[in-house]
């Protein structure tokens, strides 16, 4: 009995990994908020703690692979006090691309190494059968984190950090971990030296966001995969057309709860502890356009793409046909980031074809700059719906065979005549999807007002209605707990 009980709190289960929607971790939390008390007044002590506390989240998530994020701390807290300390332009550059390529080689080793490998098999018309590679959770997150930072110091924009402890501690900090927020060093460090403060306000809105965060993650995003989604892209000539399409409209819905579930809970978990992160996503599903678009989903990964490969490519500096290229190879690799397979690379190269569209269609306008109203703002924010719904069709597949079998599915067996017979068989799971879509689509003032009013109750009346929210999400959490879907890139 005490092995088992010792064995669920400190060692690594692979098959049960710890997350923010493991009631484990919240009972680690709670005791961190009870220590915290103690040191949240003495700098030192209180990131001293919090990073130790982040290597044992981030063992409890992925093993002895902890071995790897510490790796890419030690090398580029070094580099970069390196790159700083030096005058030879040429120097900086080697030293540059050799903190770069050893993140990357690991990325690539751990991601793409069976990728690489089966093309390769298949080019020579050879079999392959896959190496077992454990991808680490958040790999793909820190590494372009350390990356923004050791090029941030390369190109004179920030100083390194010289405490040691500092650069950890930014780099571990466990709310945005494994599926990010990606921070930047410059928007980070600087609060790692300030006093501990968080608000009443502060407060109550920390408490607002994981809340939020949990009922998008557990009560929609879980619920809708579970008894929908999962089933018709399993098997989707299994189902007629109509539930297909409504199934794309269910993982659309599910991804958006599930990442921007996540990253309220890391924001919210970050300010309790007196750290502020990036907003990640500003309701995507409002856009008018693709760019709109990812201005407003996935912002941390997006601004990323755009400082570090876009500008770097050349952006819109050097003529058109080089801004139309270079928006299709940032996305294609965008794309090649989220996973190794085909279908990822089509999903990016549909969103940077859409995008290098939209910006010669802006230029050919002149309409830079200008906002579509009425009936028209309607219309463009359908057709980029819908546009970003067939795209999420290649991300959710297992495969392009999945991908084929959907699409036929909606295009020739769409079985219209039993819409009616349908939606009454999911009733659930599609008032789920519409109350969803209803809320996204609300007025920002009038969340906001939500949230205040949240905010102005007393503590006591917050933590009812957090009692009943956990009640809640317990009954909803029964039938299935799924980990974080970003958690896989």
């Amino acid at each position: 009995m005490l092995l088992t009980i010792w064995n669920d709190l400190f060692v690594y289960n692979p098959h049960n990994p710890t997350f923010f929607t493991n009631p484990i971790f919240w009972l680690y939390f709670g005791l961190i908020l009870v220590v915290y008390q103690f040191l949240h007044s003495k700098a030192f002590a209180r990131n001293l703690f919090i990073f130790l506390f982040s290597l044992f989240f981030y063992y409890k998530s992925s093993g002895l692979y902890l071995v790897i994020l510490l790796f890419s701390i030690v090398l580029d807290y070094f580099v970069a006090l390196k790159i700083a300390s030096i005058t030879d332009k040429q120097a900086k550059k080697i030293w540059l691309i050799a903190s770069i390529s050893a993140n990357l080689g690991l990325l690539v080793y751990f991601k793409y190494t069976n990728f690489i490998l089966e093309n390769i098999f298949w080019l020579f018309e050879s079999k392959f059968e896959k190496l077992d590679i454990f991808l680490p959770i958040g790999i793909s997150f820190y590494t372009f984190q350390t990356i923004s930072y050791v090029v941030d110091v390369y190109n004179n924009k920030i100083k390194p950090c010289t405490n040691f402890l500092d650069y950890a501690f930014y780099m571990a900090f466990f709310p945005h971990l494994v599926a990010g927020p990606i921070v930047r060093a410059r928007d980070f460090l600087p609060q790692v030296y300030v006093d501990y403060q968080l608000s009443q306000r502060d407060f109550g809105h920390a408490i607002f966001l994981v809340i939020n965060g949990l009922t998008k993650k557990i009560l929609i995003s879980d619920y809708i995969a579970y008894n929908f989604v999962d089933r018709v892209f399993e098997a989707p000539e299994r189902y007629s057309g109509f539930e297909n399409l409504m199934a794309c409209y269910g993982y659309a819905i599910q991804i958006y709860c599930d990442f921007s579930g996540y990253t309220d809970i890391a924001i919210g978990v970050a300010l309790l502890l007196g750290f502020r992160l990036c907003t990640n996503f500003d309701s995507p599903y409002k856009s008018v356009d693709i760019t709109e678009f990812w201005r407003r989903w996935h912002i941390s990964l997006s601004s990323w793409l755009r400082d570090y490969l876009y500008i770097p490519l050349g952006g819109n500096r050097k003529g058109k046909v080089r801004t139309y290229i270079n928006l299709m190879l940032t996305m294609l690799l965008g794309g090649l980031w989220h996973g190794a397979h085909i279908k990822f690379i089509i999903w990016g190269g549909l969103h940077g074809l859409a995008l290098a569209v939209h910006k010669f269609y802006m230029d050919w306008r002149g309409t830079k700059g200008t906002q579509s109203k009425g009936f028209e703002r309607i219309v463009w924010l359908t057709l980029t719906f819908h546009f970003v719904c067939f795209c999420w069709i290649f991300f959710r597949a297992t495969d392009m065979q999945i991908v084929q079998r959907m699409l036929y599915q909606i295009a020739f067996a769409f079985n219209g005549d039993k819409m009616f017979e349908i939606i009454a068989g999911y009733h659930e799971v599609f008032s789920l999807m519409l109350i969803a879509y209803l809320i996204h689509w609300l007025p920002k003032k009038l969340k906001n007002e939500v949230e205040d009013f949240f905010i102005a109750i007393p503590d006591f009346a917050k933590a009812v209605v957090v009692a009943l929210v956990i009640i809640g999400l317990y009954q909803a959490s029964t039938a299935a707990m799924q980990p974080f879907i970003y958690f896989q890139f």
